[in-house]
């Protein structure tokens, strides 16, 4: 009798802010098997097309499925809000029929929402999240009377991926994309990137303590719970060994260094071509 293959939960970003995500996933859940994946070598996403990120993201899907995840996530705003939703409408029906894909969008939207007293959200995002609109989208369908500030904050990836977070440099740049979003006076704060979760701390350091934050890494783990009971059938398929395995696109000393900075422990990773 042949011995079942484990299905893992497959987790996918441009780089490393979706270990941050993972983290938060295996706190929470704990007993499944997780696969990440980290498209470094051609990170970042946000300043890409929206038919390059499109291609990326089915390149990441084919990978993860072959690799047998029975649920993937993206857990990158610019594939959740460039590519995710023809994922899921075109290319999964006629490659992967009965597969999920989720994304990192929705679920922050929602916690927003629920936090927010005055309906004025601002959005700290890539460029091209800010330009695909799809925070707005998102938010408008809950409260159609929600104000959405949004900022683009191209440099904040770089900085991290470079571990350069702690550095003056970085408190003054982001000090400069906050700016614009305190002077509209938000309520709640959307960290619309995953890499944007690993500042949170700096984050918190300049805008008033009367600004909710909403950071993926908190809220994403509970939505994927919340997801895995209402779905039994996606859940009863998940195998629990505790597994995580890592592939990168690129794997460099960084990579091993800020990830398991990032992770909370150490990871081995293996590197991967992704065509």
């Amino acid at each position: 009798m042949l011995k079942e293959r484990r299905k893992y939960i497959g987790v996918f970003d441009s780089g490393f802010g979706g270990i941050n995500i993972l983290r938060g996933i295996v706190k929470e859940l704990p007993n499944y098997n997780y696969i990440y994946l980290g498209d470094t070598a051609r990170t970042p996403y946000g300043t890409r097309s929206k038919e390059v990120v499109y291609d990326f993201a089915k390149q990441a899907v084919d990978f993860l499925f072959a690799k047998n995840c029975g649920l993937v996530i993206f857990a990158c705003n610019t594939a959740s809000s460039d590519a995710l939703r023809k994922i899921q409408q075109e290319y999964l029906p006629k490659r992967y029929p009965g597969q999920k894909v989720l994304g990192v969008l929705v679920p922050a939207a929602e916690e927003a929402s629920a936090k927010t007293h005055t309906q004025r959200i601002g959005v700290a995002a890539t460029e091209g999240t800010v330009q695909s609109g799809a925070f707005i989208r998102e938010l408008k369908k809950i409260n159609p009377r929600t104000k959405i500030f949004q900022n683009a904050c191209p440099l904040l990836v770089p900085i991290i991926e470079e571990g350069e977070q702690d550095s003056e440099a970085a408190r003054l740049i982001l000090k400069k994309y906050l700016a614009p979003l305190i002077k509209k006076r938000i309520d709640t704060l959307i960290l619309g990137c995953t890499h944007y979760g690993i500042m949170e701390r700096q984050i918190k350091a300049i805008i008033s303590k009367e600004i909710a934050i909403i950071s993926e890494a908190r809220v994403v783990p509970k939505k994927l719970r919340d997801y895995l009971k209402k779905h039994p059938e996606v859940e009863q398929g998940i195998s629990r060994h505790g597994t995580i395995k890592f592939y990168t696109t690129d794997l460099t000393e960084k990579f091993t260094k800020l990830g398991s900075k990032f992770f909370g422990k150490k990871i081995d990773a293996q590197k991967i071509i992704l065509s």
